[in-house]
């Protein structure tokens, strides 16, 4: 019903598409980019092509699988603009460097096993930001969206065949990583 008031012109039916929709296509976005302003800037950019775009929708699939895949498509613009254009930051460090990420402590765990998790989950998101995009992207989509492989395919723009090999792909690479 959104979507169809939407296109009419409701401007507040779109505003209430992108309270429902923008966290976690942001959050897609930042996992693909690595950078938040980056994904802002691919979120914006999705979102005014869906906005622009909204009379071509045609229902085959959801609105959030739409708009996640023109955000997708934005993102890897954005990565294949940046590798064209390299840029250095003059801060002195990279990124994220000066944030530190303060847990509290699970007192029910042994602290040994803790560690030992955070090591191995560590290492495993090391190994996937290492994945080449192609493979990159359709194992974050999978981690966000916990969805079938039929639903990964259709918000990665891809067959279900291409999104089965990919997926075994990336496991194999992971596994050698991490073996």
């Amino acid at each position: 019903m959104l979507v169809a008031a939407a296109k009419t012109g409701e401007h507040l039916a779109f505003s209430e598409l992108w309270n429902r929709h923008s966290k976690k296509t942001f959050s897609t976005m930042y996992r693909i980019t690595r950078n938040r302003q980056d994904a802002e800037d691919a979120l914006q950019d999705a979102f005014l092509k869906a906005y622009v775009h909204l009379k071509n929708f045609d229902g085959r699939s959801t609105f959030s699988t739409w708009v996640t895949r023109i955000a997708i498509n934005s993102a890897l613009m954005i990565l294949r603009r940046k590798r064209a254009h390299p840029e250095i930051s003059m801060d002195g460090g990279a990124e994220g460097e000066t944030w530190q990420h303060w847990e509290v402590p699970d007192r029910r765990a042994n602290t040994e096993e803790h560690y030992a998790r955070s090591e191995r989950e560590h290492h495993l998101k090391r190994a996937i930001r290492r994945l080449r995009p192609a493979l990159r992207t359709i194992v974050e989509i999978q981690q966000v969206h916990d969805t079938s492989i039929k639903e990964i395919a259709e918000i990665a723009g891809i067959s279900v065949a291409a999104t089965k090999s990919r997926l075994l792909r990336a496991r194999t690479v992971l596994r050698r990583s991490l073996g």
